[in-house]
């Protein structure tokens, strides 16, 4: 996955990718081709029949590259919607099971054919094309396009209440390695770029306190790996602990790693950092996106204070 990625999505593309916006549906289908969306459904339902410890290594690789769309939500739809694990159907989602007076914002919502609506009383499946849908017109993250919905239809109900508790548990999970991948990244970044700047005739990767922001970044990295690694084991071999309690656990240490990693990437690139063409901003801003999928970090932090 790694080779595939570092090949189709290189970070010098980063800055055309913001301008094509929208969905690389061939890129998609060769993601589909790999397993990607199929990856934990059995042989039998035409999947590769692994778990969720190599979906949250593949999650990472994504992460990684700060690939566009919504991956998470499509892998969840495999074997809930048809044609989400062969590509041809992108599936979008939201998150509408905590009550709130925010407007209802829809990631990619011109590039997906079907929108998963999460609520409190089960799973609603929407035609995302009949939605009519204003679009912000600068998003946080600039690779992650997303559209004002006025109103939202009841949709067909596909799954009930136990249904959407696991698929916000999974999503939670894969979305951890997203993170973990941004954390690795905006390290190898700021290694690469610290041993190639120069000042004062040396690289400043040299320099001390440069030295001890990229062992911070290594620690918070190795601590999202320890994480993100323990929820899919978990997951995959509820006997070893509490999945619910891992997940949460690999939210909240990835979410804070991600951020805090892009942020001192962005640090030693100095001004650098801010340009478009450089790629240290875009996982900051990717960082800030994923730490509001499938729960906050108060949401998760409650979780783990009620299991204490």
């Amino acid at each position: 996955m790694r080779a595939f990625l570092e090949d189709r999505v290189s970070l010098e593309a980063l800055p055309e990718l913001v301008k094509q916006g929208g969905i690389d549906r061939a890129l998609w289908r060769e993601l589909a081709e790999l397993g990607v969306f199929s990856l934990r459904l059995s042989e039998e339902q035409g999947g590769v029949g692994l778990g969720y410890a190599e979906a949250v290594l593949i999650f990472a690789e994504l992460g990684r590259r700060a690939v566009p769309g919504p991956l998470v939500w499509s892998h969840l739809a495999a074997g809930l919607i048809e044609g989400a694990a062969s590509g041809d159907v992108v599936v979008g989602g939201l998150d509408q099971t905590v009550p709130t007076n925010a407007p209802v914002l829809v990631e990619q919502l011109e590039g997906i054919d079907t929108l998963l609506v999460l609520r409190a009383d089960g799973i609603r499946q929407l035609d995302a094309r009949s939605l009519q849908g204003e679009k912000v017109e600068n998003p946080s993250d600039p690779l992650t396009p997303i559209s004002y919905v006025a109103e939202l239809p009841a949709g067909e109900a596909i799954g009930d209440v136990a249904a959407v508790g696991r698929l916000r548990r999974d999503g939670a999970a894969l979305v951890s390695g997203q993170l973990l991948g941004l954390a690795e990244a905006s390290l190898a970044l700021a290694v690469a770029y610290s041993k190639g700047r120069e000042q004062f005739n040396r690289p400043i990767g040299s320099f001390q306190a440069l030295k001890h922001i990229m062992a911070d970044m290594y620690l918070r990295q190795e601590q999202d790996r320890a994480a993100a690694y323990a929820a899919g084991a978990t997951l995959d071999d509820p006997e070893v602990g509490d999945p619910d309690r891992a997940v949460a656990v690999a939210k909240l240490i990835c979410q804070e790693a991600a951020h805090k990693n892009a942020r001192a990437c962005i640090q030693i690139y100095g001004g650098m950092g801010f340009t478009w063409e450089m790629p240290p901003h875009y996982y900051l801003k990717r960082s800030w996106v994923l730490e509001t999928f499938f729960g906050s970090a108060e949401e998760h932090a409650e979780t783990l204070a009620a299991a204490i």
